[in-house]
């Protein structure tokens, strides 16, 4: 029994670790993001582009609510944005009557190194990448 106990203690020590590793890199991939938003930021304002209001989309319809949020879309269907204090907001949200009459509040995200990973093929695409799109369409 001592050595299935031990075995069990083994794995989970090694599945909490293992854990630990994927958050470490999670936060160092977020703060390589982060900085690269900064940048877009500070770009957008050097070439004198106005932040505008950011709406969140109604996901599978055309409808869009206010958010409160300042800042700049950074895909053309509008789903995900940055504010002008380089917060990244992932824009899609669910109908909702309450929403609609009112507005939203949204929450910034942890920005990823490569936006749409694990989505069809084709909408996956380095934050890098994107960001020079966005801003090659300012110029």
């Amino acid at each position: 029994m001592g050595d299935q106990a031990n075995w069990r203690a083994e794995r989970r020590e090694a599945a909490a670790a293992q854990a630990a590793a994927l958050e470490r890199r999670k936060a160092g991939e977020s703060a390589q993001a982060r900085e690269l938003l900064v940048g877009f930021v500070k770009e957008m304002r050097a070439r004198g582009v106005e932040p505008e209001p950011l709406r969140a989309q109604v996901v599978g319809s055309g409808a869009s609510y206010r958010t409160g949020v300042i800042g700049w879309y950074l895909r053309r269907n509008r789903s995900l944005g940055v504010d002008v204090d380089a917060n990244f907001y992932i824009l899609g949200v669910p109908a909702s009557l309450k929403s609609r009459l009112a507005g939203v509040d949204i929450l910034p995200s942890d920005p990823p190194l490569v936006v749409g990973q694990g989505a069809r093929d084709g909408e996956s695409m380095p934050l890098k990448e994107l960001l020079r799109l966005r801003l090659a369409s300012t110029a």
